[in-house]
C-alpha cells in the first residue's frame, strides 16, 4: 500500500460519514488511476479509451460513428473480427453440450452471455440476459452477501391480454431499468413467435394467434425497454411455433401463410420500434436454417423492412440438436455470416477455429465479415456498458412490482359471470380456498422465459392481506400439501437436467361430509386449477390441455356441494396457454383467466374479485371445444410421429380464428372475448370515406351503460372481397382500449386502416394486393361479437408492395381454403 492509500484509510477510519471517504477517495491519485484516463486536444477532453496515451481516431467523438467504427475495422486483424463475431460462451451451458472449450463469465453472472472485449482499441464486453417475463441473472454471488433479485413480470399472454400499448411500454420501461441498473445491455425478449396450435410449450411466451395484436404488444413493450437505453432481442424469427426436435424440425410453409402471419408481426415490430437486435430461430423452413437464410435475413429484414441492428442467433442455431455438439458437430459458420447472420451465440471455440480458416482462405469475404463486424460494434457503441454507465445494483423494485401488479390485473380475462358471482367483496363471510395451485402459485413458465424473483405472492396470501375471511381448516391441510406436492414436483424437475419440463401438482382428496361442512360455512368456493409447461418441449392433450380425472371430480364435488346451499363457485384458471374449458363450464358460476401473473399475482387476483379492479383483458387467442378442432392439430408436433423432423402448414393462413369464423366451428370462448363489471353500448359508426383513398378513419361511440367504471377493448375486423384468392371470413386490422369510463360515460374511439391491412400476398404476383370491390368493417367487443358494421369500397386494384419471391418449397402441399 502506498503513502496516499494509507493516509486515505486512516483518515476514513476518523470520518463520521461515509460521504467524506468518497469524497477523499475520489480527490485522491489512487483514484484517478482506477478511472479512464484523458486526452486534451485542442481545449477538449476525450476518454483514452484503450491508455495509449494518444488520441486514436475512434476514441474522438467529434468526429462521426461511422468514421470512427471504419478505423477500427481498418485496424483488425482476421482473428479479431472472428472473436467479434462470434460469442463468449456461456458458462453453465456444458450440462447440456458436453465440454464446449472456454466460456467467460461476464460481468453479471447468470447472463446468457455477450460480445467479446478488445483491450488495443479500448472495446469493451457487452452482456445479454433472458427474458420475456423479466430479467434472468443469478440471484446470489460468491462471496457476495448482497442479492440480485429481478422482478417477474406476467407471462406474454397476460401482456398481450390487456390490449393496452400504453401500459405494455410502462411494462417494458420498468424491464428496462432492471436491465439498465443490473449492468446488463441487451434483454432476449420479448418473444413474438404465433400461437399456431395450443400445445406449443412455450406459448405462454409468445402473444397471440394473430399478428397485429404480436407485433402491435411486443413494438409498446420494446418502446419501453428501449426507452432506457438498453436494446432488445426480439425472437425467434421465424416460423419457431413448437419445441418437439426445435433444433432441427423442417416447417415446411408457404409463401403466403409465412408472410400474412409469420413473419407480419416481426415486420410490425421492426418498423414500429426499432429493436436493436433479431434473433434467428432455430428450425429450418422449407429445408434452410432460419440463422442460413439469406432470404430471411437480408432480404426480408433488411431490404424490406430496413432493419439496422444485428442479427444473433439462438443459442446453437444451425447446429443439429445439442447432442450434435457433443460429437465435434458444427453450424455452418459461412452461409450464417454468408445469410446476414452477425453475431453466432453463444460461441465456441470449435466455431472460431473455422471461421477464422474460412476468412484466411477467403471462402468468407473480407466484405461481408466487415460488415457483420460493422453492425456488431455499432451496437456496442450504443451500449450502456460502452458508455461506462455506474449501474447500481438496486433498480426500482418497489415501483416496478407496483407496475406488474396492475399489469397482471388488467390481463386478466373474465370468462364467465353468471349472476354476479364476482366481484365478491363481502369481507365478513367465510371464503372457502380450493385446488393445490391456489397455495402453490405458478408465477411463470420454464426455461430462458423464467425470471430468479424474490418472492411470489400466492393467491393464499393475495386474499389473506387484501382481508378475506378464508376457511382456516382447509388452509391448515392444503398448505403442507402443496408445500409437500411442491418440493416432490422441483425434485423431479430436477433430474430431467436444464430444461426438465414442470408437472402437474395432485390434488387433495376431499370426501362429500366434508365439503358438505365447507358449503355450510362458506359463502362462496374458489376453486383454482394451475397448469405449467416450458422451453424445451411441448404440452399433451391427457391432462394438460384436457383436465385430469382427479380435477374433474373435485369440480364436481364442489360445485355440488356448494350449488346444494345456493352458494357461488369461482374456478381461477392460473395457466400459461389454452385448455378446454367445455366440458365443465356450465358446472361453475365464475371464471377468471388469471393466466401465469407475474410475483404479485395474488395480490392482481384479489384486486380482481373484490372489484378494486374492473376486468378488461380479451382473450388473444381461441379457446376450442376440444383439442382437434384446430386446424393445425392433425400436423402437429409433425412426422414421424415419435421423433417429428418435418411439420406441415397445411391450414395456410387460417390459424386461430382465421379458421374457426371462416369454417364455421364454434369455439368455447372466442378470439377477443372478455366479460366486464360493467356494459358497454357501441352506436355511431363512421367512416372518413365510402371509399379507399390511401387511408380510411372509423370511428365509434362507446357508452359504459353499467354501474361502476371500467374499460373496453374495441376490436376492427376487415372483410374483404375474396375474388382472386381465398380470404379468411374477417381478420383484425386494429384496435383500441378505452380510458376508465364512469358509469355513462362515453368515448369516440378512432381507429386507422391503412393500404396494408387491405392486402393479402398474392404469390403468383409476389405482391401485397388489395382487390377492387367492396369491403365490410366489423367493431365489436370480440371476433363474433360485433356490435357496429359499415362499408366501403376500393374503385381499382391495389398493389401495395411489390417484393422478391422467398423460401421456395422444398415439398409440395396445397394450403388449406374454404
Amino acid at each position: 500500500m502506498n503513502k496516499n492509500e494509507t493516509t486515505l484509510l486512516m483518515l476514513s477510519k476518523k470520518a463520521k460519514f461515509t460521504g467524506l471517504f468518497l469524497a477523499l477517495l475520489a480527490a485522491s491519485p489512487f483514484a484517478k488511476a482506477q478511472n479512464n484516463p484523458t486526452i486534451t486536444v485542442g481545449g477538449k477532453t476525450f476518454k483514452d479509451l484503450n491508455k495509449n496515451g494518444k488520441l486514436d481516431v475512434w476514441e474522438d467523438t467529434r468526429l462521426s460513428v461511422d468514421k470512427r467504427i471504419n478505423a477500427i475495422i481498418k485496424q483488425m486483424t482476421n482473428e479479431e473480427k472472428v472473436n467479434l463475431l462470434i460469442g463468449t460462451g456461456m458458462p453453465g451451458i456444458e450440462v447440456l453440450t458436453g465440454p464446449v472449450g472456454d466460456s467467460k463469465q461476464g460481468l453479471v453472472p447468470g447472463a446468457a452471455g455477450g460480445t467479446d472485449s478488445f483491450d488495443r482499441f479500448g472495446i469493451p464486453a457487452t452482456i445479454v440476459a433472458d427474458g420475456p417475463a423479466g430479467l434472468r441473472i443469478q440471484p446470489t454471488r460468491d462471496n457476495d452477501s448482497k442479492t440480485y433479485y429481478a422482478t417477474a413480470f406476467p407471462v406474454g399472454t397476460a401482456l398481450a391480454s390487456t390490449w393496452n400499448k400504453t401500459l405494455l411500454e410502462q411494462v417494458g420501461k420498468a424491464m428496462g431499468n432492471e436491465v439498465k441498473e443490473y449492468g446488463v445491455d441487451v434483454l432476449l425478449a420479448p418473444a413474438l413467435n404465433i400461437q399456431r396450435n395450443p400445445l406449443n410449450g412455450r406459448n405462454f411466451e409468445y402473444y397471440s394467434e394473430d399478428p397485429l395484436i404480436s407485433g402491435k404488444t411486443a413494438a409498446a413493450v420494446v418502446n419501453g425497454i428501449q426507452s432506457q437505453g438498453v436494446g432488445t432481442s426480439i425472437k425467434h424469427f421465424a416460423a419457431n411455433n413448437e419445441e418437439t426436435n426445435r433444433l432441427t424440425i423442417n416447417a415446411h410453409v408457404s409463401e403466403r401463410a409465412m408472410r400474412e402471419l409469420y413473419l407480419r408481426n416481426f415486420e410490425i415490430t421492426v418498423k414500429e420500434s426499432q429493436p436493436w437486435t433479431v434473433m434467428s430461430s432455430y428450425n429450418k423452413v422449407n429445408g434452410v436454417y432460419t440463422s442460413d437464410s439469406k432470404d430471411l435475413l437480408t432480404q426480408v429484414l433488411r431490404n424490406e423492412w430496413g432493419f439496422k441492428g444485428i442479427v444473433m442467433t439462438d443459442w446453437f442455431g444451425g447446429f443439429p440438436g445439442f447432442e450434435s455438439i457433443r460429437d465435434g458437430g458444427i453450424s455452418d459458420v459461412v452461409k450464417q455470416m454468408n445469410a446476414g447472420n452477425d453475431l453466432l451465440m453463444p460461441g465456441i471455440p470449435a466455431q472460431k477455429k473455422v471461421l477464422l480458416e474460412a476468412l484466411n482462405s477467403g471462402k468468407l469475404s473480407q466484405e461481408v465479415a466487415n460488415i457483420n463486424a460493422k453492425r456488431i460494434l455499432e451496437y456496442i457503441f450504443k451500449t450502456p456498458t460502452f458508455a461506462q454507465y455506474k449501474y447500481s445494483n438496486n433498480p426500482n423494485s418497489v415501483q416496478n412490482a407496483e407496475t406488474t401488479r396492475n399489469a397482471a390485473a388488467e390481463g386478466m380475462v373474465l370468462l364467465k359471470n353468471e349472476q354476479n358471482a364476482l366481484p365478491f367483496a363481502n369481507k365478513q363471510k367465510e371464503v372457502s380456498l380450493f385446488g393445490v395451485t391456489s397455495y402453490a402459485w405458478i408465477t411463470g413458465g420454464t426455461g430462458s422465459g423464467s425470471v430468479n424473483n424474490k418472492h411470489t405472492v400466492s393467491l393464499l396470501e393475495g386474499l389473506n392481506s387484501a382481508g378475506y375471511k378464508l376457511d382456516k381448516e382447509l388452509v391448515d391441510l392444503y398448505k403442507p400439501h402443496a408445500e409437500k406436492e411442491a418440493a416432490a414436483e422441483l425434485i423431479e424437475r430436477k433430474k430431467k437436467g436444464i430444461l426438465g419440463l414442470p408437472g402437474r401438482l395432485s390434488e387433495m382428496k376431499m370426501d362429500d361430509a366434508f365439503l358438505a361442512k365447507k358449503a355450510e360455512t362458506s359463502e362462496i368456493a374458489f376453486v383454482t386449477l394451475g397448469r405449467n409447461s416450458g422451453e424445451g418441449g411441448d404440452r399433451v392433450v391427457n391432462e394438460d390441455f384436457n383436465l385430469a380425472t382427479e380435477e374433474i371430480e373435485m369440480l364436481d364435488k364442489i360445485s355440488k356441494a356448494f350449488h346444494a346451499k345456493g352458494k357461488k363457485v369461482v374456478v381461477i384458471l392460473n395457466i400459461g396457454g389454452v385448455i378446454e374449458t367445455a366440458s365443465w363450464k356450465d358446472k361453475v358460476d365464475g371464471i377468471l383467466l388469471a393466466w401465469q401473473p407475474g410475483q404479485e399475482g395474488g395480490h392482481s387476483v384479489a384486486d380482481v374479485i373484490s372489484g378494486k379492479v374492473n376486468p378488461s383483458g380479451k382473450l388473444t387467442m381461441t379457446f376450442p371445444v376440444n383439442y382437434a378442432d384446430h386446424a393445425s392439430a392433425k400436423n402437429f408436433p409433425g412426422i414421424p410421429a415419435d421423433n417429428p423432423k418435418d411439420v406441415t402448414y397445411q391450414e395456410g393462413v387460417y390459424v386461430g380464428y382465421r379458421y374457426f369464423n371462416t369454417f364455421g366451428v364454434k369455439p368455447s370462448y372466442e378470439f377477443g372475448y372478455g366479460k366486464s363489471y360493467t356494459d358497454f353500448v357501441y352506436s355511431n359508426i363512421k367512416t372518413n370515406s365510402k371509399t379507399f383513398n390511401n387511408k380510411l378513419e372509423v370511428t365509434v361511440d362507446v357508452k359504459n351503460t353499467g354501474k361502476v367504471a371500467g374499460k373496453e377493448v374495441v376490436e376492427l375486423y376487415v372483410s374483404a372481397p375474396g375474388k382472386n384468392i381465398d380470404k379468411p371470413k374477417s381478420e383484425l386490422k386494429a384496435y383500441a382500449k378505452t380510458k376508465d369510463l364512469k358509469p355513462g360515460e362515453s368515448q369516440t374511439i378512432t381507429l386507422t386502416l391503412n393500404p396494408k391491412d387491405l392486402a393479402s400476398f398474392e404469390t403468383a404476383k409476389s405482391a401485397w394486393i388489395a382487390e377492387a370491390g367492396n369491403y365490410k368493417v366489423s367493431v365489436g367487443a370480440s371476433s363474433l361479437d360485433i356490435k357496429q358494421t359499415a362499408e366501403f369500397s376500393v374503385p381499382r386494384e391495389l398493389v401495395v408492395e411489390k417484393v422478391q419471391h422467398i423460401l421456395p418449397a422444398d415439398e409440395k402441399f396445397e394450403d388449406l381454403k374454404p
